[in-house]
């Protein structure tokens, strides 16, 4: 064969060594490919630009905050980003060590019977054992969905803290407005009992009384109003707005019933919270790391190509002329340092163990929070109607009547101060129990790791008939 074509067939196998450094072991899943170019607008289904998103008016919806919140928060953004980092790790570790190439001159030519040789060149590809990297790259993948949790664990706990602020937001307005209108009253009183004093049909002692009333009022109102920038700072800190940025007043929040049983809440957590998920794909990883680590007592093997560059002999007509020399090279690691490897296996071990007792240890503990939210959410539940059926609507009647008697003479002043301030905090008790209702509600949708499903309006008349 002429010496050029030599050269060529060397430079074909050079190629397709190369090549090999970018071969992957094993395969990805089907949608990998489309994960890895998702972006997060897309991802969280939003406008692609934020600027596109509505701004918040008295007309949005907690809809509207939940989808500004999952689009502008910068946490939730740092998980996502966390995760598609962890995606690219994968074809990272599934790869070939990259080919080294060798280069020597000699310095002095070393003469041979068939030409001087002035230089050579070397390509060396290592090959791990079998399933080394087919191991690495599932080691990786799981890495992966465990970011993918953690990024849904985040994302159901700033809707929960998104939740929270905007119903404790609803509360102050509520308590402001019921707060006001107990004002209205008093001061009425306070009219009624100059009125009646001016008659000589009550004492001046109850104009002082009706005066103080309205002053623990007006402390307990201006307290409240105080409140609103706090909570207004809070959620544009989980909204990612300026913390002065005004928000509008919450019109309403719905009293909604669930319509599912404990057992298959319960069921839902173990399957779905994205906590207890990150915890298997972390128990899968080190799982895999175990078998990998079995691999340490097998060798990697790497093979290599050397072509020396040899010039035409001083004398001509010598046989072979010209004529480079190609060694082919194969070598092996010695795994010998076997404590090392098995030190290796056991942390794995370990490590897999640890993570199975943590799954198990977090399952407990929200289990226990559940159960507790739960009760919560019943308590509230039974709360609301009881203000709402009973003591409400009887406390209005008892201040109607104390008030009617009061202006025959009947009654005393003080049976009025004490039923109105009874009226407000009942008023303010259902207003707290309708917030810590839907609170609860949101805590239940976090734990279990997915929406419950809601009675309908018709379905809520009639177990409340029941």
């Amino acid at each position: 064969m002429h010496k050029n074509e030599k050269r060529v067939c060397y430079l074909i196998l050079i190629l397709f060594l190369f090549g090999c450094s970018s071969i992957h072991n094993g395969k990805y899943p089907d949608n990998f490919e489309e994960l890895r170019n998702v972006s997060y607008s897309t991802f969280v289904n939003a406008p692609s630009h934020k600027e596109e998103l509505p701004e918040l008016s008295e007309k949005s919806t907690l809809s509207d905050y939940l989808a500004y919140a999952a689009l502008h928060n910068p946490g939730l953004e740092a998980a996502f980003d966390r995760w598609k980092a962890a995606l690219e790790r994968v074809p990272q570790v599934k790869s070939l060590p990259d080919p080294r190439f060798n280069y020597a001159y000699f310095i002095r030519k070393v003469e041979t019977r068939v030409g001087p040789q002035r230089q050579k060149f070397g390509l060396v590809q290592t090959f791990p054992w079998f399933g080394k990297l087919s191991l690495k790259g599932s080691g990786a993948m799981e890495a992966a969905r465990v970011e993918k949790e953690k990024y849904e664990t985040a994302k159901l706990k700033l809707f929960y803290r998104l939740k929270t602020a905007y119903y404790e937001y609803y509360y102050l307005a509520r308590a402001i407005a019921i707060t006001e209108e107990n004002l209205s009253l008093v001061k009425y009183l306070e009219k009624v009992a100059r009125t009646n004093y001016s008659a000589g049909i009550a004492s001046y002692s109850d104009v002082i009384k009706a005066q103080v009333e309205i002053g623990k009022i007006e402390d307990r109102r201006s307290a409240l109003n105080d409140l609103r920038d706090p909570l207004v700072a809070k959620l544009n800190a989980v909204l990612n707005r300026p913390e002065k940025s005004s928000l509008p007043w919450p019109t309403s929040i719905p009293i909604e019933q669930v319509s599912v049983s404990d057992q298959q809440l319960f069921s839902w957590l173990k399957e779905a919270n994205p906590e207890l998920k990150a915890k298997d794909f972390l128990a899968a990883k080190e799982k895999v790391d175990i078998d990998l680590a079995k691999k340490n007592y097998f060798p990697d093997i790497t093979v290599g190509l050397e072509w020396i560059d040899t010039e035409e002999a001083l004398k001509s007509g010598t046989e072979g002329s010209g004529k480079d020399p190609v060694i082919a090279m194969i070598s092996v690691n010695l795994p010998i340092w076997h404590d090392k490897y098995s030190a290796a296996k056991k942390e794995a071990r370990a490590r897999y163990s640890a993570a199975q007792k943590e799954r198990h240890d977090r399952e407990s503990t929200l289990i226990a929070d559940l159960k507790m939210a739960l009760y919560q959410f019943r308590d509230a539940e039974r709360k609301i109607i009881l203000y709402s059926d009973t003591l409400i609507p009887k406390t209005k009647q008892s201040l109607e009547v104390s008030l009617q008697a009061f202006k025959t003479g009947a009654g005393t002043f003080l049976d009025i101060i004490d039923t109105q301030r009874m009226l407000l905090e009942f008023q303010l008790s259902y207003e707290r129990s309708i917030a810590n209702h839907a609170e609860r509600l949101a805590e239940l949708e976090m734990l279990v790791g997915k929406e419950i499903p809601r009675l309908s309006s018709e379905e809520s008349k009639g177990q409340k008939n029941e």
